[in-house]
């Protein structure tokens, strides 16, 4: 059965729940560890909608869609790649992607994000799965020509680091397969991506196992499990909004 759990404002209170309808389940306790519903409900335009979780740390994959790796002329990589989003990056669903300082140009990467349930350390594909809570939409957010301006240093995190750069939600959907889900980018109501999760070079539960043996990962964890062909930059004033059938869309603006 498939859930779609969100974090909310009321008024000066946070509060999760499950989305019925054009309603929200208040529910009670942990999201993450026995959640209990209560009798109450809400109105979804009654609420204002925050990120789905507040995540420790949200690890970015690079090169693990095969598509993508063809059409740069890459190998797939050996074992996941990947780098940080700082917190300061975290955007609610509708919330504005804000320029930076900077005037280089800045590019949408639609994916898929894998939300982690259980804490785990070194452990195995068959029971990565087990510490999966579920999955959400997410805009990995960069600034390219940032990553290599200084020839002796990669600059992933500075480029994909800026203030509001990791949009995501809008909300936890659990008891899905995630091998049948496509990710599309839509920017000003125009689809520029459109790929297949089963194309990514490491599924969801080979990227939690192998992951897990270099570091602990926390409930609220994020993975984002990496982007396809498509991407594309953005201008000021655009929309750009990325959807999985089952989630949902994520909807942002960039200023």
């Amino acid at each position: 059965m498939i859930k779609r759990w969100l974090r909310f404002q009321h008024f000066d209170t946070v509060r999760f729940g499950t989305v019925e309808g054009d309603k929200i389940r208040i529910y009670q306790g942990d999201m993450f560890d026995a959640p209990s519903p209560t009798d109450f409900t809400l109105h979804l335009s009654e609420v204002k909608l925050l990120t789905p979780v507040v995540p420790g740390k949200v690890l970015a994959m690079w090169n693990n869609f095969h598509a993508l790796g063809r059409k740069l002329g890459i190998e797939p990589p050996p074992e996941p790649l990947y780098l940080l989003k700082t917190p300061n990056s975290y955007l609610a669903p509708g919330g504005t992607i804000r320029k930076p300082l900077c005037d280089d140009k800045v590019a949408f990467e639609g994916e898929l994000a894998i939300v982690i349930g259980k804490t785990c350390f070194n452990v195995s594909e068959a029971d990565a799965t087990d510490h999966i809570f579920g999955y959400t939409c997410a805009n990995d957010v960069t600034v390219n020509d940032i990553i290599k301006r200084d020839p002796t240093f990669p600059q992933w995190v500075r480029a994909k680091g800026f203030d509001t750069f990791c949009p995501f939600g809008p909300v936890i959907a659990t008891g899905l397969d995630p091998a049948m889900l496509v990710v599309r980018t839509i920017l000003n109501s125009e689809v520029r991506q459109d790929y297949p999760i089963n194309d990514m070079v490491f599924s969801a539960a080979q990227l939690v196992s192998k992951i897990s043996r270099d570091m602990t990962l926390d409930p609220g964890d994020i993975l984002l499990c990496g982007t396809s062909v498509g991407v594309g930059s953005m201008r000021p004033g655009s929309i750009v909004e990325v959807e999985i059938d089952g989630i949902g869309k994520l909807s942002n603006r960039f200023e």
